[in-house]
């Protein structure tokens, strides 16, 4: 069981995080993600909460126009950009709780999932985990 002066000083650690919140909001809100296709025909960008806010393609992939890998290549990198922002969210999450709450949460929690992490699991990832459950 943790000592008095650790909780205190959790608690402490808490208050401090309460209050940077108007600050750590607006730095979520600045947030985004821009990644290319493999190719590097497509590019997407992505905003704070992982939405499409702007696709670049190049011209070439009209001359030999193929749907399926264009709807590929644009979701690919949008997954990556997406993957960029959720990266960004949590290390500026992870910035704002005391090192003690990590050490508690795995002391009586362990094994158990990081709840910072599965709360920002992008939509690609809860369709698929989805999609696996069905089997």
């Amino acid at each position: 069981m943790p000592s008095r002066t650790a909780l205190e000083s959790i608690m402490g650690e808490l208050r401090r995080a309460m209050a940077s919140i108007p600050d750590t909001q607006q730095r979520l809100m600045e947030l985004s993600g821009t990644a290319w296709s493999a190719d590097r025909t497509v590019k997407v960008v992505v905003g704070p909460r992982g939405q499409l806010v702007d696709v670049e393609i190049d011209p070439r992939v009209f001359r030999r126009p193929d749907a399926h890998a264009l709807r590929s290549a644009i979701l690919s990198a949008s997954a990556q950009a997406v993957s960029q922002v959720v990266e960004k969210t949590q290390d500026l999450m992870y910035e704002q709780l005391p090192p003690e709450v990590a050490e508690l949460r795995e002391r009586f929690q362990p094994g158990r999932p990081d709840p910072v992490a599965r709360a920002f699991r992008s939509d690609a990832d809860l369709v698929a985990e989805r999609e696996a459950d069905r089997g």
